[in-house]
């Protein structure tokens, strides 16, 4: 890999706000881009192939893993495979920019192992597990048993913490942002 730009990855259990912290950051900041995974998953709703994931078939996306041209690559659900292309890091440093990352807290850690110093690895998380609760309902999105089986993996996710660099609380998220803010412009300046 090219080394000019850093990588900041963001993970957190679904529905810590881990996303809407990583799209006010790329609002931001000119100097950062967004690492856009590849999923084998369907694509949902009004998602595009290429801006919002790479959609690719389960044995395009087996090719490419024994190709070795994944950063890293998850089994995050039986057959739902999400992962990071080496591809896609070098088209953002080539660009000249620090390339940014939204994935799932294991993904994050073998981001980390993988671009080592060049990475700050943040975790987002909620107050507690309650609060957490509270939004993935308020949200609408998920039926019962969804939002039980991501409380459940939020839950194990939690467990991740201590392998990020900074952990950012979102309890009030203008202070989680002035504060994710804050952490990028430090790293970049290091």
């Amino acid at each position: 890999m090219t080394h000019q730009g850093k990588a900041f990855i963001f993970s957190a259990p679904s529905g810590s706000g881990k996303t809407t912290i990583v799209h006010h950051l790329l609002n931001q900041r000119r100097d950062l881009a967004f690492s856009i995974s590849a999923t084998t998953r369907a694509q949902r709703g009004q998602e595009v192939d290429g801006q919002d994931y790479y959609f690719l078939k389960m044995d395009d996306f087996c090719s490419r893993k024994d190709r070795d041209e994944f950063v890293e690559w998850e089994e995050v659900y039986p057959g739902c495979c999400y992962g990071t292309l080496k591809a896609e890091v070098e088209r953002i440093w080539a660009e000249g920019k620090h390339v940014v990352f939204d994935v799932d807290v294991k993904g994050g850690v073998s981001l980390k192992k993988y671009f080592q110093e060049r990475a700050l690895a943040v975790f987002v998380r909620i107050p507690n597990l309650e609060t957490l609760e509270a939004r993935l309902r308020g949200r609408g999105t998920d039926d019962e048993t969804a939002i039980k089986k991501r409380l459940a993996k939020a839950e194990y996710e939690l467990g991740f913490e201590p392998d990020f660099d900074v952990t950012i609380i979102n309890d009030r998220l203008d202070e989680a942002l002035k504060a994710s803010e804050k952490t990028i412009e430090n790293f970049i300046r290091k």
